[in-house]
């Protein structure tokens, strides 16, 4: 039987038919992320894989995960493994299907290429270009989001070219790299008469906001004792950032303090940057954060602890957070980049939450 509050739902990737609405699965671990397309692993009893052989069907079979009415999850069933007395399965979020697509036509049949153009377009066009081929749509929306990013120039224009055969999930990873680029993360929810909707967020100049209304504090909803990781590698009190230009020409600001520390460097580049002004706020943001010494990779909550509840957080918000271990302390804004939900077990459900370091981020253009 499912955990209190859950149900697994399988569906056929083209039809659309429901297979099956209570798949019983167990050892259920599920979750998003920050610009990629989160994962479930779970398993499946032998007598009823035998039974039911299409619900297993990798590469054709949509998961889903509902918690106590609400899609919290859904994905592309990828692998089904047997293992001893159980199928092992792995699924993941939406746009790990373009993983498996190219642009075959080139310029995405006709879309490309580009020049100043929002990323945010382009995601929408390599999803367009993808779902527009047979047997090649999984109903995904993509939002509407716009941005100030702009990819592409007179002198370089962005090429899909068919003859490298691009992989079209990497065009999007390259369209979400750079600081100054949109978020994505995968989402699921359920539509009117009970339609299932598939769709990207995208968020600019972030997904996500900075919460004051939730925390994570150990004592409270913070159950595990995390550790907190602090390297020298990391650490700086002078940063040398580099802005537009070459050679001698080449904008340039150092930023350092004595903090009785031993002299550690780091040099930030900023090629797009032209105004000195920006250049040394920029690198003073940056030495700052560096001089903040520790961080904290991931907690364990409470689910349903009021400080916190799983459903009230999102991919991309900024959480303040204070630990406490035996070895050392940490309190700092640190955002939200996935989560991992065990379903059940002898410890009950469980959330694992995936931390950067909020100051880490910078949203908007490089000269911003």
């Amino acid at each position: 039987m499912n955990p209190t509050g859950y149900r697994y739902i399988a569906q056929h990737a083209l039809s659309g038919e429901i297979l099956s609405s209570d798949v019983p699965l167990t050892d259920v671990e599920y979750g998003p992320e920050l610009n990629g397309p989160g994962a479930l692993t779970a398993t499946l009893s032998p007598r009823f894989a035998h039974s039911r052989p299409d619900i297993a069907d990798e590469g054709n079979v949509l998961i889903y995960v509902e918690r106590d009415g609400v899609l919290r999850w859904g994905g592309l069933l990828w692998q089904s493994t047997p293992e001893d007395r159980t199928l092992s399965l792995e699924a993941a979020g939406w746009s790990s299907y373009l993983q498996r697509r190219h642009d075959i036509h080139g310029e995405l049949d006709g879309r490309g290429p580009y020049v100043y153009a929002d990323p945010c377009q382009v995601i929408r066009d390599i999803w367009a270009y993808a779902q527009s081929l047979p047997d090649g749509s999984l109903g995904v929306t993509v939002d509407s989001t716009q941005s100030k990013a702009k990819v592409g120039t007179p002198a370089e224009p962005l090429h899909f070219a068919w003859w490298e055969e691009p992989v079209l999930g990497d065009a999007v990873d390259d369209l979400v790299a750079a600081a100054e680029s949109p978020d994505y993360t995968c989402d699921t929810q359920w539509g009117s008469g009970g339609k299932i909707l598939r769709r990207v967020r995208l968020g600019y100049p972030r997904l996500g906001a900075r919460r004051t209304d939730i925390a994570f504090t150990s004592g409270i909803n913070v159950i595990n004792a995390p550790a907190i990781h602090r390297s020298a590698d990391e650490f700086a009190n002078t940063i040398i950032a580099t802005g537009a230009g070459e050679g001698r020409s080449r904008r340039r600001h150092v930023d350092s303090v004595r903090d009785g520390r031993l002299r550690m460097e780091s040099v930030l580049a900023l090629p797009d940057v032209k105004g000195t002004d920006i250049l040394a706020r920029r690198a003073a943001a940056e030495r700052k954060r560096r001089q903040l010494r520790g961080t904290v990779e991931q907690i364990s909550i409470r689910p349903d602890h009021p400080a916190a509840p799983l459903g009230a957080f999102q991919i991309g918000d900024d959480v303040f957070t204070q630990v406490s271990t035996d070895w050392a302390d940490f309190a700092g804004w640190m955002r939200i980049v996935g989560w991992s939900v065990r379903t059940g077990g002898s410890e009950g459900e469980t959330v694992t939450v995936l931390l950067e370091r909020a100051d880490a981020f910078h949203y908007g253009a490089a000269d911003a």
